[in-house]
């Protein structure tokens, strides 16, 4: 792969571990007072289901308060009003939110469709933002994302929230101190049995319908490998400390015939340098497997969800060779011992540390961070390359889910200087 693809190794392992540190810093300092100087006032543009859950999340953050809203659905600001607890101006139009005298951080959590607009208007304003993933819809939109905030000098932070959960970190720690060995493999999963379809005030009328469910529209969504696989796609980018060089997909509207335009399962698989490979897979018919990422290592495997994780011991390479081939006979199957069915591991595995309080808490965590980095001035864990490499594998996956070919990244993409 061309050097321009190539992250910096050592310079992303110290980044990711000031932001878990200053994440904690921030959580654990939840009960002390916050000079009025070091208030940070936010505003949110899209304070729906997702955006209402942030807004809980940043103001148990401490000196932190909403002091504008918008979105374009008035009952959603009337609902965001009962989480400030106070009459926060609201606005239809994002432009009137951003000519706001007082906010130093916006807060974004639209669709995917608007992301690219939101942000890089956000920061053209003079603030610091937020931006829900995933970070924009097309290659060409993340760019532009990346070099606003570059030019603007202004932090950015994409809702990657597992990024800094303690597990994530723990499990990632082990794989960089070699504790699994090799990592060679990553098979994903978002699996779940529903239709992924939300209720609509009035079915009748066409315009709630997508502004409640426009994750099944193509206008504005980028579809289960946007909405869900993008935190598995950085997590994966984060163990191979890369970026994918193809990507083969596939998918479709198999199951649920109900006018939405966006495939009801997807399944992708990246190529990465040296011959590694994520496989994900997200359905709606079944939902054994849940949301999980199971990282495979020549010497073991961690097992994240998205609540905690499991690591595991691999019995040596070989093992199984020196097994006399006799015949034995297992719940009434006749086999041979060197294929003798056995639990996973001997069933043996060890927890990743999940802490009991609020550093347990993915969300809270990520809110946190960004907070103490609009403090601190200091860049966020999660930033805009992140943002753009995953961002970027969504796009080019979606492409090959669409085209039914293989996608080269090194034909579509230069990661930006």
């Amino acid at each position: 792969m061309n050097d321009h693809f190539r992250i910096n190794r050592r310079e992303f392992i110290g980044t990711s571990a000031g932001a878990l540190a200053g994440a904690l810093a921030a959580s654990s300092g939840a009960a002390a007072a916050v000079p009025p100087s070091d208030q940070v006032n936010l505003g949110i543009i899209g304070p729906g289901s997702r955006g209402s859950a942030l807004m809980r999340a940043f103001l148990r953050v401490p000196g932190v308060k909403f002091r504008a809203l918008c979105d374009v659905y008035e009952p959603r600001l009337a609902a965001a009003r009962k989480i400030t607890g106070e009459d926060t101006p609201g606005f239809a139009d994002y432009r009137r939110l951003l000519e706001a005298k007082d906010l130093d951080a916006i807060v974004i959590a639209t669709p995917l469709s608007f992301h690219a607009a939101h942000v890089t208007d956000s920061l053209e304003s003079g603030r610091h933002v937020y931006g829900e993933k995933d970070q924009a819809k097309t290659v060409a939109e993340c760019d532009k994302v990346v070099h606003t905030v570059r030019r603007t000098g202004k932090l950015y932070q994409v809702g990657l929230q597992y990024h800094y959960a303690p597990w994530y970190q723990e499990g990632l720690r082990q794989i960089r101190a070699g504790k699994i060995g090799q990592v060679t493999q990553i098979y994903a999963y978002w699996h779940r049995n529903n239709n992924w379809r939300r209720a609509v005030p009035d079915p009748k009328d066409p315009k709630l319908e997508r502004l409640f469910n426009w994750r099944m529209y193509k206008e504005f969504s980028g579809g289960l490998l946007a909405e869900l696989g993008t935190h598995h796609i950085h997590l994966a980018n984060q163990v191979f400390g890369d970026v994918p060089e193809s990507v083969i997909g596939a998918g479709g509207i198999d199951y649920w015939k109900d006018g939405r335009e966006v495939a009801d399962n997807v399944q992708v698989v990246y190529r990465y340098p040296g011959g590694r490979t994520l496989f994900f897979s997200a359905i709606t018919t079944n939902r054994l497997e849940g949301a999980q990422i199971k990282v495979y290592g020549t010497g073991g495997t961690i097992v994240f969800t998205q609540a905690d994780g499991m690591s595991y011991y691999e019995p040596a390479q070989g093992a199984n060779s020196a097994v006399p081939q006799e015949l034995v006979v297992e719940r009434g199957v006749t086999t041979t011992a060197s294929f003798r069915a056995e639990k996973p591991y001997g069933g043996q595995g060890t927890p990743l540390p999940v802490p009991e309080d609020v550093r347990g808490n993915a969300d809270y965590l990520a809110c946190a961070s960004f907070i103490d980095c609009v403090r601190n001035n200091k860049k966020p864990g999660a930033d805009e390359m992140w943002g753009w490499i995953s961002g970027v594998a969504v796009a080019l996956g979606n492409e090959a889910i669409e085209s039914g070919q293989r996608i080269v990244f090194a034909e579509h993409v230069k990661k930006p200087a």
